[in-house]
């Protein structure tokens, strides 16, 4: 008698569920400091809570048009434009969605097809790869070498091929922490426009910058029609659970991703999509300032006292993750270690192998969010200075 076929699409057996996630829950079966996860456990501002409140009490809670609110749209183009000196019309090439996670999804449903390739930098954020192969194309991956993780130009262009459709780049980067400088752009730039490929960027982290500059890849010469800029309020505002996503795009790409996230999830949540709008409007430089200046204070926390425990890392140059070799450590695979120092020294962090397309890569690395309190990091940094011991 032979066995009876998976009853599942086979695109889902090539990937496996979220490891980030994964470890959040083994970090609350072992009531450890969550670091695996990149969720606040500080307060969002005020303004914006308010806000909330305030349309909920309006009334705003019904369907917000499905490619967002006006005012939102709105708030975004005079952020791009302040910010950026970026044009954007509102009403043609912007989008609303249920988080950056839904936008990246949204994204290559519209504009990758079946048997496409898509390069993607690694290490990477968990999700690409697997947007790619729900859109029945290829992820290819482009290695960047530790330490420094930049990006070579010329190994770049080794992976193009005529079924290239899309680059992805995702800075300020998660999880190593670079900003990618004007050279590593304009090489992903370069290539786009030699080979009429689009550029899908992942933006999110875009205001947490401790060095360099975020320079939008659409504003360099030749990349506004052809490339697709991803952001979210949820990392900005320390509100990862309100899932507003943001999609900047060419007219005629906007029109596709709009039908795609339709049927994906029809709109954000209406009262939260007003009260970012409120965010973006009325929360003034002094905000983001002091925002970069509290993350600096965590980012120092947490790396002094990765250090002193025995892992190699560097400072991040943005984001709020630190990934951190521990090979000084322990022989064990990445996984191993990671529960093992949940388990036994109650910090959570996320095995590095799941920011690699071949595991092995990152066997010896484990990654951790700094986005908590000084208090908490501080702890943690107790609890891992002990565990070496």
């Amino acid at each position: 008698m032979t066995s009876a076929s998976p009853r599942s699409a086979r695109r889902t057996h090539t990937f496996t569920e979220s490891v980030i996630r994964e470890m959040t829950r083994v970090a609350r079966e072992h009531d450890a400091i969550n670091l695996a996860q990149g969720f606040p456990d500080f307060p969002a501002p005020t303004l914006i809570k308010e806000a909330a409140c305030r349309a909920v009490r309006d009334d705003v809670n019904q369907y917000a048009i499905t490619w967002g609110a006006p005012r939102l749209r709105e708030a975004l183009v005079r952020k791009y434009g302040r910010r950026y000196g970026m044009e954007v019309d509102a009403e043609r090439e912007v989008t609303i969605t249920c988080g950056a996670t839904e936008a990246m999804a949204s994204v290559m449903l519209a504009v990758v097809n079946p048997g496409d390739e898509v390069i993607v930098p690694e290490p990477f954020y968990e999700n690409y790869g697997p947007d790619a192969v729900i859109s029945d194309a290829r992820p290819v991956f482009l290695t960047l070498e530790a330490p420094d993780y930049r990006l070579d130009p010329e190994r770049l262009r080794a992976l193009v091929t005529p079924r290239t459709r899309a680059i992805v780049l995702n800075t300020p980067n998660n999880p190593t922490g670079r900003v990618f400088d004007a050279d590593e752009l304009e090489a992903v730039a370069s290539v786009c426009r030699e080979h009429d490929v689009l550029a899908v960027t992942d933006e999110i982290y875009e205001h947490i910058l401790y060095e360099g500059r975020h320079v939008p890849l659409a504003t360099l010469p030749g990349m506004r029609d052809r490339t697709i800029t991803v952001s979210g309020l949820s990392k900005t505002f320390s509100v990862t659970g309100w899932r507003v996503g943001t999609i900047v795009a060419p007219p005629d790409l906007t029109a596709a991703i709009r039908k795609v996230h339709d049927f994906l999830t029809v709109g954000a949540p209406a009262p939260l999509q007003e009260a970012c709008a409120t965010g973006l409007d009325d929360l003034d430089e002094a905000y983001y300032q002091g925002m970069i200046s509290d993350y600096i204070e965590r980012r120092d926390v947490l790396v002094s006292a990765l250090q002193e425990a025995g892992f190699r890392c560097r400072p991040p140059q943005g984001a709020y993750y630190v990934l951190a070799d521990f090979s000084s450590l322990s022989d064990e695979d990445d996984t191993t270690f990671a529960k093992r120092l949940t388990r036994e020294g109650g910090v959570a962090s996320v095995p590095g192998s799941s920011f690699f397309s071949v595991p092995e890569r990152g066997g010896t690395m484990v990654r951790f969010a700094f986005c908590k309190r000084v208090e908490t990091l501080r702890e943690a940094g107790r609890r891992l200075r002990a565990f070496r011991g």
